[in-house]
């Protein structure tokens, strides 16, 4: 076992010929970037369907975040694209426009995504896309006034939000004649206020009888700027709390992972090997918590059993937490990563605290296979989960579906395998997925993942209790203030409980970003429930949406 100090893996600069790919995207390039996880092609804006379309044939099939920023002299788009494949082949596509003209071909028409993604940047950044499918606001009212990340926007101007009576969006196509009668198909408000739908989400929904005609989820009930909070506090010490309330299931700590490590790897900082086993250790841990809320959840959704089901599954979940206070001090917003490491040693008696997690992992499999029973083998569950909330492989990759409901549908794409980070890549475990891609699927991957995260625990522990005292560094040197060079670029994700968790940073030389975008898995899953739920009944709608196990502050922001 290596006790130096030791940098994740680097990306695979080989796996990608930019030169190639340069010279495939001819004239459509007008200049080429140098981010720290991928070259950059700056693409003219009206060639933007071109490149992409280009760049998808030649494998870049997951077009995993769109960042829209707004600088001195331009505004501009960065597509990050990688492929399902090989996460580590990366590239970004950056579209500058004028200033006086925000404004660029839309990429909806080559990648389903980024119609959620462009949305985002047109409602809070202020870019217009050309050709998009529905280019309106996401996350504030339609009647807001200004851009929030825009640099003229005044944010003490009064604003008014009308009422709107919703009416059925597609009336008049789904008009039908039966013997001289007009069969009228029914508009169907679920939410904000619901119990299916996990949080403050509204659905509008569209009814011909009993089957789902049209769904549009309804965000931004939740939106708290944390993004722009973000780009107003200090790499070093400010930001780090904020993760933490993206995903308060709670998986905190595989949050504030992300951002550790796009700005660790951003300003060359080195986590000593100790910091990365107590890191991987504490990540699985709150991965578990957040699947075994998922399944409570989804249990209480489906078949009702609040008694049995729900309670299992929160049982075992508060043990989880107990473990996670006893490292962190705190039972969901943990503030445990800093800069380099992690903020303190795990706790003493050491012997105690790992006899702890033991008799957690020991009990585990008995614990699952009463979620089996009383959940996977019911008759009433499995009728109303398996072939329902279909989503096929290709479907899933075009919306850039990632994590439980991406493998779900069979799309073999886990980052903490695919793109290595802490010690991932030195464990004995398996990367679940399922070909179903239905609803039951869904659930199958996160139980049999809580499984596989037991199994990484128990090896962190093994590392961890045969650790040299003298050579347990949990933090490495950071300076106080941290400044990284300015006009530097990244992205940089992890696995998620949701999914796909990314980060992208652009520093302008201070010691605060000057953006700071993020990619929240929930908000891409959830982007895909249309394609899932055309076409089912309306309780099929509700277990689908239990499935996609998304949460709102991550949808929102």
């Amino acid at each position: 076992m290596s006790t130096q100090d030791e940098t994740e893996t680097e990306p695979d600069v080989d796996a990608v010929d930019y030169d190639a790919l340069e010279e495939l995207l001819g004239d459509s390039v007008v200049d080429r970037e140098t981010h720290h996880n991928a070259e950059a092609f700056v693409v003219r804006g009206d060639a933007v369907q071109d490149a992409l379309s280009t760049l998808k044939a030649e494998g870049f099939d997951h077009l995993a975040s769109v960042s829209a920023q707004e600088l001195e002299d331009r505004y501009e788009s960065i597509y990050h694209l990688r492929q399902y494949d090989d996460a580590q082949a990366e590239v970004s596509v950056v579209v500058p426009t004028p200033r006086e003209d925000p404004s660029h071909e839309s990429a909806a028409p080559i990648y389903s995504t980024a119609n959620w993604h462009e949305r985002e940047a047109y409602d809070l950044v202020g870019m217009n896309y050309e050709g998009h499918p529905d280019l309106r606001r996401i996350l504030l009212p339609q009647t807001w006034q200004g851009h929030p990340l825009s640099k003229d926007y005044d944010q003490d101007k009064p604003q008014i939000v009308a009422l709107e009576k919703h009416k059925n969006p597609i009336e008049e196509d789904m008009q039908v004649e039966t013997d001289g009668d007009d069969l009228d198909t029914m508009f169907l408000n679920i939410g904000p206020h619901h119990p299916a739908t996990h949080g403050v989400l509204h659905l509008k929904t569209v009814l011909d009888g009993e089957q789902v005609a049209d769904v549009e989820p309804d965000i931004g009930y939740l939106h708290r700027c944390q993004e722009q909070m973000c780009q107003n506090s200090t790499f070093r010490h400010q930001i780090m709390p904020y993760p933490d309330r993206w995903d308060y299931t709670p998986a905190g700590i595989l949050n504030e992972w992300a951002y550790a490590r796009a700005i660790e790897d951003l300003a060359d900082i080195e986590v000593p090997y100790y910091a990365q086993v107590i890191r991987t250790m504490a990540a699985e841990l709150t991965r578990i918590s957040a699947h075994l809320l998922a399944v409570a959840t989804f249990g209480l959704d489906i078949v009702g059993d609040f008694a049995a089901v729900f309670m299992y599954a929160m049982r075992d979940r508060d043990y989880v937490m107990d473990i996670l206070e006893d490292l962190t001090g705190q039972r969901m917003m943990y503030n445990y990563l800093r800069l380099g490491g992690v903020v303190w040693d795990l706790p003493e008696p050491r012997e105690e605290f790992f006899e702890k997690i033991r008799q957690f992992l020991e009990q585990l499999p008995e614990k699952t296979d009463e979620y089996h029973n009383v959940l996977t083998q019911n008759e009433l569950f499995q009728m109303r989960t398996v072939n329902t909330g279909y989503l096929a492989p290709e479907v899933a990759k075009d919306y850039g579906a990632t994590g439980p409901v991406a493998r779900a549908s069979g799309v073999d794409y886990d980052l903490r395998r695919d793109d290595p980070y802490g010690i991932y890549d030195e464990l004995d475990w398996d990367v679940i997925t399922k070909e179903g891609g239905d609803n039951y699927a869904r659930l199958m991957v996160r139980m049999q993942e809580v499984e596989e995260s037991a199994k990484i625990i128990e090896q962190c522990i093994n590392i961890l209790e045969d650790f040299d005292e003298e050579e347990r560094e949990i933090q490495s040197n950071v300076p106080r203030s941290l400044k990284p060079d300015p006009g530097q670029e990244i992205y940089k994700a992890v696995e998620g409980a949701k999914g796909e968790l990314g980060i992208y940073i652009r520093t302008d030389g201070t010691e605060k970003p000057a953006r700071f975008k993020i990619r929240g898995p929930s908000f891409v899953n959830l982007s895909a429930l249309k394609e899932m739920s055309e076409g089912e009944l309306i309780s099929d709608l509700v277990a689908t949406i239990g499935s996609l196990d998304i949460v709102l502050a991550e949808v929102d922001r």
